[in-house]
């Protein structure tokens, strides 16, 4: 369905004016960004195209940052040569990896004391590191609760740091968010390789993931921006392959620097290229016209028309002239709270949270039945293989079944793959393999597994499109709140994994049927939302409030009951306001 676009939205219980009966008034030229504003400075030229390709590079190197835990809190192998009891023995202790274990749903997590009591060990890490954080503080046994704390943290100053950066992009502009974010990051990762013990460790990763949220965020927020329709999606996903690709870079680099403290300076020093973007990148020309900053709006059309080869002194929009009749207008910056007063936006947000909240904590609880009790390099590599499937997935069924219905299509499969995990493997091992065991197990493992490789690739597609989503259909004055809203909880559907190992497992089976029921919740209230492919940004609170779904057409609205026949057959007496207008159940008769 396309999507519609009201200035006002009757009242509940309230008729509201045909669109046949009251043409609306075009916008002024400046409110219209995509349809003339851009074609005027050239559309989507070279200079749009450059600064494009500048915002791809920290990509790859937030994405390198944003998974380092994976390397520095790998759980080792422990040879035990000598216990307690003076015999030799050879025990291994399950790893950890960044999102700290990875067990099937059946492990038992009771500690064997055997494991701990190794007078002698032989350490060996399998991601490429000689020494990480696990290692060089000993955080095993008794004490791994701190690694898993050390993981919770870094994602909980990622949501934060989502909230308050999206929140300040709004206020201040997206490029001094992008300058800040970035100094806090390269300051805090300097100081995290030099950190003596756990706890400093764990306070600095939590603000280092505070100022990557906002560096991802601010760019986020600036390729959507600079972007004419028909690009918005092919650019973006080109950043997630990227994104995706410092994830593989990852491991290469673990065995080129050996050492845990070197790998965290080769990770960080590169983002200081980011300082320079402060003159090289300019602000959101579309924020800027959206909170009326016309005079440096000014200086930024002349100068993207410079840089597109545009000649300016024909001005046949009359763009240029109405500029000059604003640039007495006060600035004025908008808050992601004001969607409490609206009546369609906070409800297209709030489906678009419960989407991401979901598809995080299910992509979650997938990884660790595939990559079963132990995490290797190669466990690592096909997690990384299944995020880049995601993109391709991802891509392709966009440009056939349109944003709105990809999603659907993506979180349906995901809930269906939880729930045949949940209910049918088992129903499957009880009445066809009932005497063979060994079978049964096989088998259900392995359909598991293959479940559990679908529903990460759903998860992962339903996740970047949820953010996607929303960054369309939320208006230029609150766009930077709303997407660091769905940034803060795809975080914290991230903590599932930390959250269970900190519990021992205990209480995962019913952490993953409530996170089962929020996808069948999601599958209902998708729908809803409007379809926004090849449609221009809205800029102002009052065209996102007014971005709908389309009615039914004229034709099936005949088949529909009118209020006065659905009050005759419910024998309730016609009201005065049932009987002004000629609105049908479904809205107003258009024919």
């Amino acid at each position: 369905m396309a999507v519609v676009r009201r200035d006002h939205s009757p009242g509940n219980g309230q008729v509201g004016p045909s669109p046949e009966a009251t043409p609306s008034r075009p916008p002024p030229p400046l409110a219209q960004v995509d349809g003339v504003v851009f074609p005027f400075l050239g559309g989507f030229g070279r200079y749009q195209k450059r600064l494009m390709l500048l915002s791809w590079i920290p990509a790859l190197l937030v994405s390198c940052n944003q998974y380092s835990d994976y390397i520095h809190l790998s759980q080792p192998n422990i040879t035990c040569t000598a216990n307690l009891s003076g015999a030799a023995d050879t025990i291994a202790v399950p790893p950890l990896n960044g999102s700290t274990r990875a067990p099937f749903i059946t492990d038992n997590y009771e500690e064997d004391g055997a494991q701990c009591s190794c007078l002698e060990r032989h350490i060996q890490l399998e991601s490429g590191l000689k020494q990480n954080v696990v290692t060089e503080w000993w955080l095993v046994c008794e004490e791994e609760w701190q690694a898993h704390l050390a993981h919770l943290s870094f994602l909980l100053g990622t949501a934060i740091g989502a909230l308050l950066t999206g929140a300040l992009a709004d206020w201040w502009g997206r490029l001094p968010v992008l300058c800040l974010s970035v100094f806090v990051t390269f300051v805090c990762g300097i100081a995290v390789a030099f950190s003596h013990n756990v706890l400093a460790f764990c306070m600095l990763r939590f603000v280092q993931g505070f100022g990557l949220a906002g560096i991802f965020l601010s760019l986020y927020l600036l390729r959507i921006e600079l972007c004419l329709p028909a690009w918005r999606f092919s650019m973006t996903m080109v950043a997630n392959v990227l994104a995706v690709g410092g994830q593989l870079l990852l491991p290469g680099l673990a065995v080129l620097c050996i050492d845990w403290h070197v790998l965290q300076l080769v990770l960080i020093c590169p983002l200081a290229i980011l300082f320079f973007y402060a003159w090289i990148f300019p602000e959101s020309l579309r924020w800027l016209l959206a909170t009326q900053r016309y005079v440096r709006a000014k200086g930024q059309m002349y100068q993207v028309a410079q840089g597109n080869s545009v000649d300016t002194e024909t001005d046949e929009t009359g763009i240029l002239s109405a500029l000059e009749a604003e640039l007495h207008q006060t600035p004025q910056s908008s808050c992601i709270l004001q969607i409490i007063h609206t009546r369609n936006m906070w409800k297209n947000i709030l489906v678009l949270c419960v989407n991401s909240l979901a598809s995080s904590g299910m992509g979650q609880c997938f990884a660790r039945v595939v990559c079963g009790v132990s995490f290797s390099p190669v466990h690592y590599l096909v997690l990384v293989g299944i995020a880049m499937g995601g993109c391709a997935m991802l891509a392709t069924v966009v440009v056939v079944m349109g944003r709105r219905g990809a999603q659907l299509s993506f979180m349906i499969v995901t809930a269906l793959a939880s729930l045949l995990q949940l209910g049918l493997l088992n129903l499957i091992g009880k009445y066809s393999l009932r005497h063979d065991t060994a079978l049964r197990d096989t088998l259900n493992r392995r359909l598991s597994v293959a479940l559990s490789v679908i529903g990460m690739l759903t998860s992962h597609a339903v996740n970047h499109l949820s953010m996607f989503i929303c960054a369309e259909i939320t208006p230029t004055v609150i766009r930077g709140g709303a997407v660091g809203l769905l940034m803060a909880n795809a975080a914290v559907g991230m903590c599932v994994s930390a959250l269970v190992d900190l519990q021992k497992m205990r209480g995962f089976f019913l952490l993953k049927i409530i996170l089962t029921c929020s996808c069948l919740l999601s599958i209902i209230c998708i729908p809803l939302l409007p379809e926004t492919t090849n449609q221009p940004l809205p800029e102002t609170m009052a065209e996102g409030e007014g971005l709908l779904r389309r009615p039914l057409p004229s034709g099936e609205q005949h088949h529909l009951l009118t209020r006065a026949e659905v009050a005759e057959y419910s024998r309730v007496a016609d009201t005065p306001m049932h009987r002004q207008g000629n609105d049908t159940a479904n809205g107003i008769r258009t024919s």
